[in-house]
């Protein structure tokens, strides 16, 4: 027998069967069709049509469930309630248009409380304890975000369902939400597929924010966001899990793809895949654990981008913000065994990509592979000798440290890292090395090539590494010295079968090194 989730996409498709009927609600076999001009919706873009369009809701809810019906119109509307079993399609030429009049959007608390509620209390169309839902037709949701001014709780939300199982919208154009375009907080198998998100008019004009959420799939979107694009959130103390995003299309004013940073409830099992990202200021991929959690299984494979702030950041912080306000601080977060490959990127920003833990609390089994990137440059040697502050309790963002000591890649503070077939280069000559490691242990670094100019001190630079194997890789331009260590807890470095045609020197060890800490391999 089918799911209700794909029920609800079969019934979508029906839909246009029941727009020429005479009847507010028609029967065809067991869908029920409801039109919401026969309601008393006018559909002029003048007259509010909430009470008509909840009627329709209503009466839909009361029948068993169906289908409710948006012809060609515009449909000026406050909050609609949505009920458990019931569509809401949007025909060809549909506008579900918000109003701009905050009265029109009475508040509505969920009983789930989460760090949320400090947000909004409002919203276009709200969800909560309903089941087998859907939003789909080739029409719109126009939330008139530019008529709204003033912090969260008076900008709403365009979609919000809470607690709801077996979600399902597809193939609409949402634009100009107020504040976040889409919420689903603590919901079950979630189905987004083919739709289009272009809202940059207001602030905090996320795309899609899937918050403690089991069963999530995204797939063959076109995001253009004020704020992240696609993000997930663990606001409260229950784990976002099994979540895949697919073939979507991505621009951002934030973030692109990003992970936190709510983290309470942490995340697990989550792939991200096939996407393409284009001007993005801040990063492409974000995986940010702040408030506590546990990240783990997360992976990332096939993306394209171009001109964003940066390509890759991922850090574990700890600024323990509780799940409710006024609620015990979350202990530390872990983050582990997070897999990024088949990544090529261009346009980069001038800072460079953090991966970053804290002193004793490392990242844990972290890869990238296959990964092509090329930054702006124009960094000097005197930024390749700054030295970056911890910045513990900070928010996260990919320039949270300022401008990195590497043009490309800096990781801090790992464990098990293996970075294979990395090729690093820039647009304007850069005199700081491509990959910078700073307390990291058991880590390999194969295949690679990280470009350099005849200014540069390095091309890679070890400092306080244990147990590092570096292979199989090559000059990518002039260099003094190709490999650079530091620091007297550096150890059991192995470095062997490399091509180092255009480097003066493959390795330099700084005088606190001890002696037996590299063991170079010469071919």
């Amino acid at each position: 027998m089918p799911s209700p989730l794909w029920r609800r996409q079969f019934l979508c498709t029906l839909g246009a069967i029941a727009v020429a009927t005479p009847r507010a609600a028609a029967q065809t076999g067991n869908s029920v069709f409801h039109d919401v001009r026969r309601y008393g919706a006018k559909g002029d873009g003048v007259a509010l049509d909430t009470r008509a369009i909840q009627s329709a809701v209503d009466a839909c809810f009361r029948g068993g469930g169906g289908t409710v019906l948006f012809p060609s119109g515009a449909y000026l509307s406050g909050t609609i309630d949505l009920k458990s079993r019931i569509t809401l399609q949007l025909e060809a030429g549909a506008v579900l248009r918000g109003s701009a009049n905050l009265g029109d959007y009475p508040s509505r608390i969920p009983a789930l409380r989460s760090y949320t509620d400090n947000y909004t209390e409002k919203s276009l169309i709200y969800a909560e304890n309903a089941d087998s839902i859907a939003i789909c037709g080739r029409g719109a949701i126009d939330g008139q975000g530019t008529g709204f001014a003033g912090p969260y709780k008076v900008r709403p939300y365009l979609i919000r369902c809470v607690n709801c199982r077996d979600v399902s919208v597809t193939g609409i154009t949402i634009r100009d939400s107020p504040m976040w375009v889409q919420h689903y907080l603590a919901c079950e198998r979630v189905d987004i597929r083919g739709i289009t998100v272009h809202s940059r008019v207001n602030h905090n004009n996320d795309g899609i924010d899937i918050d403690s959420c089991a069963g999530v799939r995204i797939s063959d979107c076109d995001i253009w966001s004020g704020d992240d694009a696609i993000v997930l959130k663990a606001t409260l103390d229950r784990v976002c899990r099994d979540v895949v995003v697919s073939n979507c299309i991505i621009s951002s004013t934030c973030s692109a793809l990003k992970l936190g940073t709510e983290s309470n409830g942490g995340f697990e099992n989550i792939a991200f895949s096939n996407c393409t990202i284009r001007e993005t200021r801040l990063a492409g991929l974000a995986i940010e654990m702040v408030d506590g959690g546990l990240l783990d299984r997360i992976s990332v494979n096939n993306l394209v981008m171009n001109e964003v702030g940066a390509p890759i950041f991922i850090r574990l912080g700890n600024r323990a913000r509780p799940f409710v306000e006024g609620g015990p601080q979350p202990p530390m977060g872990k983050l582990r065994n997070v897999s990024i490959s088949n990544v090529q990127a261009d346009a980069c920003g001038k800072t460079g990509c953090a991966i970053a833990g804290l002193p004793g609390y490392l990242l844990e089994n972290v890869t990238l592979e296959n990964i092509r990137l090329s930054f702006v440059g124009g960094g000097k040697a005197a930024d390749a000798r700054r030295t970056v502050l911890e910045q513990v309790e900070r928010y996260p963002e990919y320039n949270m440290f300022g401008q990195l000591p590497t043009y490309g890649l800096y990781c801090r503070h790992v464990r098990n890292l293996r970075l294979r077939n990395i090729e690093t280069t820039f647009t304007k000559a850069d005199e700081r090395p491509g990959l910078d490691c700073d307390d990291v242990e058991r880590m390999e670094i194969a295949d690679s090539a990280f470009a350099t100019v005849a200014e540069s001190d390095s091309a890679i630079r070890l400092t306080q590494a244990k147990d590092v194997f570096v292979h199989g890789c090559r000059t990518q331009g002039p260099v003094g010295s190709w490999l650079r260590v530091a620091g007297e807890g550096s150890r059991s470095i192995r470095v062997q079968g490399n091509v180092l045609s255009t480097a003066q020197q493959a390795v330099d060890r700084a005088a606190d090194v001890p002696v037996n800490a590299v063991d170079e391999v010469r071919s």
